[in-house]
């Protein structure tokens, strides 16, 4: 372990996957490893796949960790893709493993967009930056000239009597079988009500399916520029690993 190199946590609806960090260049140094999130991600199971990620790579020391909700002074507030058993809850303490191996937490899309701004897509951006991650939900990060603005949570946005998650994630394009013109329909439908709220200069799309943004991102009429993300869906491990480097 170096001063360079930090250890980077990604939990997701679907999948909890992490690496070891190159904070100089945003590289992982090692393939990233990656566990199937535990049905209802009860805390204890959640915490489980953490401590097996981190004893996969030998890692010893402090690590980055993102969580999929409001993550405020380390407490988790909401819950909408994981078990509520996490709200109230101090996630710090809670996947402190060791007095060694201490989390740095913050939400996931916020990381990403970290990572992002840092070393991808959002890379010397000036003005107003969203950048949307595209999964199991919506996540959402808020940059003004470089400044992150946390815990946006515009995934939750009412649309179609419902949360817009619900309605234009990446997966319900899997769950719901449908093509990338029929999804990107929603897709825009979704973007041009959150850009009209915010006016952004550029909006950023990430997410694992943000691999295959030619199939969709030509096919969206928005106000503003939309790219695909730079490092797909390894921005959250950058970004946490980030977060732990940047909190010494």
């Amino acid at each position: 372990m170096t001063a360079d190199i930090h250890f980077g946590i990604d939990i997701g609806g679907s999948g909890i996957k992490g690496a070891p960090v190159d904070v100089t260049t945003g590289e992982l140094v090692a393939p990233r490893f990656e566990l199937p999130t535990p049905p209802g991600a009860e805390p204890a199971a959640v915490r489980d796949c953490v401590t097996e990620i981190l004893d996969h790579f030998d890692w010893p020391g402090p690590f980055g960790c993102t969580f999929p909700a409001v993550v405020k002074a380390g407490v988790v507030r909401t819950a909408a893709n994981v078990s509520q058993d996490w709200v109230g809850m101090d996630l710090t303490q809670e996947l402190d493993v060791s007095r060694a191996r201490q989390a740095v937490v913050l939400n996931d899309a916020d990381a990403a967009g970290l990572a992002e701004m840092r070393f991808g897509a959002g890379r010397d951006a000036t003005g107003t930056t969203l950048l949307l991650t595209l999964g199991t939900g919506i996540g959402s990060a808020l940059f003004v000239d470089g400044t992150l603005v946390p815990n946006t949570e515009l995934g939750h946005v009412p649309l179609h009597d419902g949360d817009a998650e619900a309605y234009a994630a990446a997966s319900v394009r899997t769950r719901e079988h449908l093509d990338y013109p029929t999804w990107a329909a929603r897709l825009e439908e979704y973007l041009r009500m959150v850009t009209h709220l915010l006016w952004p200069d550029l909006v950023i799309l990430g997410g694992g399916v943000s691999r295959d943004a030619d199939a969709f991102i030509p096919l969206l009429a928005v106000d503003c520029p939309v790219v695909a993300a730079a490092l797909h869906n390894d921005a959250g491990i950058v970004g946490a690993a980030l977060a732990v480097h940047a909190a010494g």
